[in-house]
């Protein structure tokens, strides 16, 4: 009887023991989980860039005209510029109208202006002189081009 009893015993401590060692690796390992989470997190967090408030630049060693239409006023209006053939000319639009742009070159081009902000169009020119952007609803000349070999 006294066997009996220490194997009941021993069976007691064992099954406290391990429920002690359960219960404490379950809690370390949701403490290693939940740190190993936030440590990801973090990571995640810094390596992330904060959001743009404003449209990337153009990617062009070309040239970049900024027009803006507003209420009627063109922006820039008979304005001056530099360019090189076969190199991209870039128009970044901001407009409150429809309306289209017109690129008197060889070749030509035409452009659907929206009334919306952030608008980029972009093309090249294959022949050298003088190249005339003009709005056609508006009928303004926006810029004139110098286009170089």
């Amino acid at each position: 009887m006294i066997a009996r009893a220490s194997r009941f015993g021993a069976v007691i401590a064992a099954a406290a023991t391990l429920f002690a060692l359960v219960g404490c690796g379950s809690t370390t390992t949701d403490s290693t989980s939940s740190t190993g989470q936030a440590a990801s997190t973090a990571a995640t967090t810094i390596s992330t860039e904060p959001p743009r408030t404003e449209p990337a630049p153009p990617a062009t060693d070309g040239t970049v005209v900024e027009v803006l239409i507003a209420g009627g006023t063109v922006t820039p209006t008979n304005g001056q510029a530099q360019a090189t053939v076969g190199k991209p000319i870039v128009l970044q639009v901001t407009s409150d109208v429809a309306d289209q742009l017109h690129v008197h070159s060889i070749p030509e081009h035409t452009f659907n202006i929206e009334p919306r902000p952030d608008q980029s169009f972009e093309f090249t020119v294959d022949v050298p002189g003088q190249v005339d952007i003009e709005l056609h609803d508006l009928d303004r000349t926006v810029v004139t081009i110098q286009v170089r070999p």
